[in-house]
């Protein structure tokens, strides 16, 4: 297997007019009600799912997220154990790993990157894993035919953002503000400048995240860049006791508010 298959299924639907839409779920969260929401969003209509690995120390997430996974981890969920049930999911979508670096070096590169194929997932995202210490990863999960997917910044600089832009794999994760990740009232500014940026630097797809919280902006941010990333509004459906059928409810949503605005 190569890293292709999330690349070349977004690369499509880009290339078809199509808003790209990314939910994002918490392994492990609820027990196996996780896999149930896991299906409801690919059903839904979503081009690919990130499943979150939940780490105890989540410095990227906001509340949302953290509470997510900190319910995931007390429940007695592993990224072994999460990793093992995806293998026998048929979602039919691509599916992304996002974790945190300190899971990926415990259990080393190579081991990780193939526990990752073995388990279906053609993706990983490792958001505090920095550019100058990353290409020995962004090489492993590349063999083993995962596609590291880099993030960007409002802020970096434009000979970083060329770097990231063109050894990101699978897509571009563009960071709509400063900060962590939760749910938001506005697209702020700084969201439509990166995709801007980004998309004037590579034809790898662009899609933004953090803050992602309505149909509303997620047809806002597809302007600029080819898709979205929707993690806490989502995962908020799930904490206050929603279940599957509602998030597919929302996803649902989002993925016909962004096919009225772009109908391919």
């Amino acid at each position: 297997m190569s890293a292709a298959p999330l690349e070349q299924t977004l690369r499509d639907r880009v290339a078809s007019g199509r808003s790209i839409l990314v939910p994002y779920v918490t392994g492990g969260l609820g027990g196996d009600e996780w896999l149930n929401v896991l299906a409801a969003m690919a059903d839904a209509g979503a081009d690919a799912i990130e499943v979150g690995l939940p780490f105890s120390d989540p410095v990227m997430d906001g509340p949302t997220i953290q509470a997510a996974s900190q319910a995931a981890l007390d429940a007695g969920a592993t990224p072994e154990g999460i990793l093992s049930s995806l293998r026998g999911a048929e979602v039919g979508v691509p599916l992304v790993a996002m974790t945190y670096y300190n899971l990926v070096f415990r259990a080393g590169h190579e081991r990780f990157a193939a526990l990752l194929c073995e388990a279906g997932v053609t993706g990983a995202i490792v958001p505090d894993l920095p550019l100058e210490e990353s290409a020995a990863w962004e090489r492993d999960a590349a063999a083993a035919g995962v596609a590291p997917v880099l993030l960007a910044a409002p802020v970096t600089p434009d000979d970083r953002l060329e770097q990231i832009a063109q050894r990101s794999r699978g897509f571009v994760y563009a960071v709509s503000v400063m900060g962590v990740t939760g749910e938001r009232a506005a697209v702020a500014a700084s969201a439509v400048s990166v995709a801007r940026r980004l998309k004037r630097l590579t034809e790898t797809p662009v899609l933004v995240g953090f803050g992602v919280s309505t149909p509303a902006q997620a047809v806002e941010l597809s302007r600029d860049a080819d898709g979205v990333v929707v993690a806490s509004a989502l995962m908020r459906i799930v904490l206050d006791g929603g279940a599957a059928e509602d998030v597919g409810e929302a996803v649902a949503a989002m993925r016909s508010a962004l096919d009225e605005a772009h109908p391919g």
